[in-house]
């Protein structure tokens, strides 16, 4: 846990994207975070977090369902959105809180 707060207190945008394995549109999710890291480099971090295995973690962010995207900077949430987010949405959320 000690570990997350560190992740999230950069002074650039952190994405977290709360998955779990079985779950398609986390899957689908993928390659749309993978782009967006491409077309941002290193103005952004993106974090995959399994829910299935970070539960206390899942819990304390209280994520309901999958995928569960949360933008973290200096360890203050900026913005978060459950299922699918497109690419050209995403990189305007995360140029919007450089």
């Amino acid at each position: 846990m000690s570990q997350f707060s560190e992740i999230i207190n950069q002074d650039k945008p952190v994405l977290i994207d709360f998955y779990a394995e079985w779950c398609g549109p986390c899957k689908m999710m993928s390659p749309i975070l993978k782009e967006v890291k491409d077309n941002l480099g290193e103005a952004v971090s993106i974090i995959k977090i399994d829910v299935d295995k970070n539960q206390s973690l899942a819990a304390k962010y209280q994520v309901r369902g999958v995928p569960t995207l949360i933008l973290f900077k200096e360890s203050k949430q900026l913005w978060r959105q459950s299922g699918l987010v497109q690419k050209e949405d995403l990189i305007k959320i995360i140029k919007n809180h450089k």
